[in-house]
């Protein structure tokens, strides 16, 4: 049981009997709505409307036909401009995993973990329709539960992620960003640095320095092109990078929070729960035991996470 005061409401837990995958209807009138957090993977299949959506600290279009695509934890509201009808299809790593930055996850990667473009994929008309009736056909195969209903709905929901994924990577070519202007030359080395550097490199003005150009200027080209500040990109860098350790490996949130530059345990679990809703030790115990530590690269169940978290000396603390 976890150990955390943190609630569990609203997130997927097979232990109340939640399902890994499910497949909802969403309608919002014009005007912003806040979505709740999940620990799901969420696509948002918009079937009419349009509007902004906020999802952490960027702001992204959306109009009908358009798939929206969020990750686990991510703080969503929708901004309406024409009432919105979507479907929405929510699965869990339980069902698929698609974890970030991870070999693993294949072209899943270019839809949840690509910073650099806008996660919202336009499909042309004839797209649209084959998503349509893909998503029918996950509702049908969700209503009537036949033999091997969760297979087909594996099969199915890796058609889509591979038709969103063509979809996305045909748009990013005929229109590189979010603005339909061409990308900004200096997109490219930032990315590199980025990744070279976010676990030592905190400020945007180091970045700055190195690609020689004043802070605001490089701050400014992140905002019109990505729709998020140089800060924000930086710190989803080294909060992917977190989440992968505490969710894959047994380092102490004390070592994970040195592993990415802070000093200080208290103001990296700040951080962490400011982006997530939920605490480092949270996250990681409450993924750990629903998964049943099968996401820990261990040689034989149970993982020693768990055996810390249901300890009878735990309990309540």
């Amino acid at each position: 049981m976890v150990t955390s005061h943190e609630s569990s409401a609203g997130l997927f837990d097979p232990r109340t009997e939640t399902a890994a995958i499910r497949i909802d209807e969403l309608t919002l009138a014009v005007g912003p709505s806040d979505i709740p957090r999940t620990n799901y993977f969420t696509l948002f299949r918009i079937r009419s409307g349009s509007g902004e959506i906020c999802i952490d600290a960027a702001r992204h279009s959306f109009q009908q036909d358009d798939l929206v695509c969020c990750t686990p934890y991510q703080y969503l509201r929708f901004e309406p401009l024409i009432d919105v009808a979507a479907d929405v299809i929510k699965f869990h790593a339980n069902f698929l995993c698609v974890e970030t930055f991870h070999a693993e996850s294949g072209c899943a990667g270019e839809l949840f973990s690509d910073p650099y473009h806008p996660p919202v994929v336009s499909f042309d008309a004839s797209a649209a329709r084959d998503l349509a009736e893909l998503v029918g056909r996950m509702r049908a195969e969700q209503a009537s539960r036949s033999l091997g209903y969760q297979e087909m709905l594996l099969a199915q929901l890796k058609i889509l992620l591979i038709l969103a994924t063509r979809c996305k990577t045909k748009n990013s070519i005929a229109t590189p960003t979010i603005a339909s202007q061409p990308r900004h030359p200096v997109l490219g080395p930032l990315k590199a640095l980025i990744e070279a550097h976010y676990q030592t490199w905190h400020s945007p003005a180091d970045y700055a320095e190195q690609l020689h150009m004043p802070a605001k200027s490089l701050g400014r080209v992140v905002r019109e092109q990505l729709g998020k500040s140089l800060t924000d990109l930086i710190r989803e860098r080294i909060l992917t990078h977190a989440k992968w350790q505490l969710l894959h490996t047994l380092k102490s949130v004390k070592e994970v929070s040195r592993e990415v530059g802070f000093s200080d345990e208290l103001y990296f679990s700040r951080m962490f729960k400011k982006a997530t809703g939920y605490s480092p030790t949270f996250f990681r115990e409450f993924e750990t035991e629903i998964r049943g530590g099968s996401n820990l690269s261990m040689l034989s169940p149970p993982a020693p996470i768990l055996d810390r978290v249901r300890s009878p000396d735990n309990s309540g603390v």
